[in-house]
């Protein structure tokens, strides 16, 4: 049987967007063993952990929208190079606290592969522009800090 995965990508996205948000319709476009890597966060998500991913991008970016620029599909394969756009509604946990919203217009650069089996969301990998995000949040990376810092021992 064949199946549209574009389409079936593009719903999930649609599933994620700010003014709709449906968390179990996204875990139920994933496979039973399907998982979700936020590669850049270094985050696995597997079973219903996979849509803490909505939640906690929902509650970061109430009004969260994914732009679509390219969608290019290969087989089993859709890759998507989008924008994540939203306003900082946050708060950003962070380990050295939580940030607070700003209310800044964010507009993150991200790349997004699903790989698909039998019309389902086997993995999707998302790679977030986090520089990007954080400078757009007020929070860009702190190097001053890891240049004065001294060096560790090998």
């Amino acid at each position: 049987m064949a199946y549209d995965n574009e389409a079936i990508v593009r719903h999930a996205y649609h599933l994620a967007e700010g003014n709709v948000l449906d968390v179990a319709g996204f875990v139920a476009c994933f496979t039973d063993d399907g998982v979700f890597d936020d590669i850049v966060a270094g985050k696995l998500y597997e079973g219903q952990a996979i849509g803490d991913t909505v939640t906690w991008m929902g509650n970061l970016l109430p009004d969260v929208h994914r732009e679509l620029h390219r969608v290019t599909t290969l087989g089993d394969v859709v890759a998507v190079e989008l924008s994540i756009q939203g306003t900082f509604e946050g708060p950003l946990d962070t380990p050295a606290g939580a940030i607070q919203p700003t209310g800044a217009k964010i507009d993150i650069p991200t790349a997004d592969f699903w790989y698909m089996q039998d019309g389902k969301v086997k993995r999707f990998n998302c790679y977030v522009g986090c520089v990007v995000m954080y400078t757009q949040m007020g929070a860009p990376p702190d190097f001053a800090s890891a240049v004065a810092a001294a060096p560790v021992a090998r």
